[in-house]
């Protein structure tokens, strides 16, 4: 009797078809079950007129916000950016009875605070001055 195992003559080998199947397969269950991280941004293009700019009206108020937040009413200065104080400002400027109400034009830094804005709305409202109006630069072609 012969104990001694015979030697086959083929060399054992790796099935490469089956395992880039099982490969493929995996891929894709990655591929379908991964979420995809999204970074939510808004480009922002601000309002551009091609109209040409008004000049300043007698009974306009101007409201310049700087980047900065500071807020200017008619080229003055106000001291504090409380919607309140902002509202007295405002109320100074508003003509006595029978005039015409004044237009408000907010004139708003592309990089200012989105608060500030509301803020300005907010006291004009308070006064009783419902016409506001925002500032539009010229487009460039």
């Amino acid at each position: 009797m012969n104990f001694r195992r015979r030697r086959s003559a083929e060399e054992p080998e790796i099935n490469l078809v089956a395992m880039i199947d099982v490969l493929l397969v995996i891929l894709i269950f990655l591929m379908v079950s991964t979420t995809y991280s999204q970074y939510s941004s808004l480009e922002i293009n601000l309002p551009t007129s091609d109209v040409t700019p008004e000049q300043e009206q007698p009974g306009q108020i101007s409201v310049v916000i700087t980047a900065s937040g500071d807020v200017l009413i008619n080229k003055t200065p106000v001291r504090n950016h409380d919607v309140s104080v902002l509202a007295e400002s405002l109320a100074r400027l508003r003509p006595a009875n029978g005039a015409q109400e004044p237009i408000v034009v907010i004139n708003a830094d592309a990089k200012t605070a989105h608060q500030r804005v509301v803020d300005v709305m907010q006291a004009a409202q308070q006064v009783g001055l419902s016409h506001i109006s925002f500032a539009t630069q010229e487009s460039q072609h």
